[in-house]
């Protein structure tokens, strides 16, 4: 809170509040209400949904430095876990389609549904592969290639945990997120959490969406104004921004024993934006240096070391 906004601050805060009661009692009441999908609130065909995830699956061999001739080889036989993939697995599916054994999707929210319009995603998703991606792709239904009859856990299996955490013990080798670290109550858990799942030489393979989320007044960076208490009473359990920068995600990594490989923005704010907005900034945040907060998102790559987590 900087002083600027006190009368539209209390009616923020009042009105979240009340949300964010309704999300701890009934969470998936909330996520009904809110029309959660996990990509955003804009409305979307089937067409640029499919494109969605399509562009995910890219832009994580990209990042990976993993040419697209290289990534049926790259995933062959391997375990993945996906945080937050949302109402629809398209990720997931397109893992599988391209050689991963399985893949482990664990959420806050049950979020998946199998709608018509979830089930034409998945089918479009199906019939733009190659002819054995798509054989590979079909297995992740009981009834291969009908989104109707539910997944197959052999293929893709899906979790549902009020803390967001897989409980996994050294059986995964990629561990991937797209804009969902950001929203965990618990970072340290979460990254302990992918410790525990990974095996040794595994990869971490997320990208960080660090901005407001629609949550800042003026200045994109002045939702880090709220003290933490009253963060906390207006959203701890509605799955928005946990705020934190980029400095905590380095330190969770280090502290869980794993190697950065690539630590790269996405996105930053002008010098002058973080000159205004650094007197009113809430105590957690105030000694961060101009560039950690400059940065509204990021990809990060790690790997497990031998000496991190607690897996295999």
């Amino acid at each position: 809170m900087s002083g600027y906004y006190l009368l539209d601050d209390a009616k923020r805060f009042l009105h979240a509040t009340l949300s964010n009661q309704i999300a701890r009692v009934s969470p998936t009441l909330y996520a009904r209400l809110t029309k959660q999908t996990g990509r955003g609130f804009a409305p979307e065909s089937v067409e640029q949904a499919a494109d969605y995830f399509q562009t995910c699956f890219k832009d994580y061999f990209e990042t990976l430095g993993v040419p697209e001739h290289e990534i049926k080889r790259y995933l062959n036989g391997k375990q993945l876990l996906e945080y937050g993939p949302g109402d629809v697995p398209g990720v997931a599916l397109l893992m599988i389609a391209h050689g991963a054994e399985r893949v482990t999707c664990v959420d806050r929210f049950a979020l998946v549904s199998m709608t018509q319009k979830n089930a034409d995603i998945l089918l479009d998703l199906l019939w733009h592969l190659d002819n054995s991606a798509r054989a590979r792709a079909a297995e992740c239904f009981r009834q291969p290639g009908n989104p109707f009859s539910g997944f197959n856990p052999e293929r893709i299996r899906y979790l549902i945990q009020p803390d967001g955490l897989s409980e996994l013990e050294g059986e995964v080798d990629i561990v991937l997120s797209r804009a969902v670290l950001e929203h965990v109550n618990d970072l340290d858990a979460t990254f302990d959490d992918m410790a525990r799942a990974l095996k040794t030489d595994g990869i971490l393979l997320h990208q960080v969406d660090l901005k407001s989320h629609g949550l800042h007044r003026r200045n994109p960076l002045d939702f880090l104004t709220w003290p933490p208490a009253l963060w906390s009473w207006m959203h701890s359990h509605k799955g928005v921004p946990n705020r934190w920068r980029v400095d905590r995600y380095r330190d969770a990594m280090q502290r869980n024993g794993f190697e950065a490989l690539l630590l790269k923005p996405t996105d930053v704010v002008d010098a002058s934006v973080v000159s205004e907005v650094r007197p009113h900034l809430a105590g957690p945040f105030k000694s961060l240096s101009d560039a950690d907060l400059s940065w509204l998102g990021f990809w990060l790559v790690g790997r497990k070391t031998d000496s991190g987590g607690h897996g295999t």
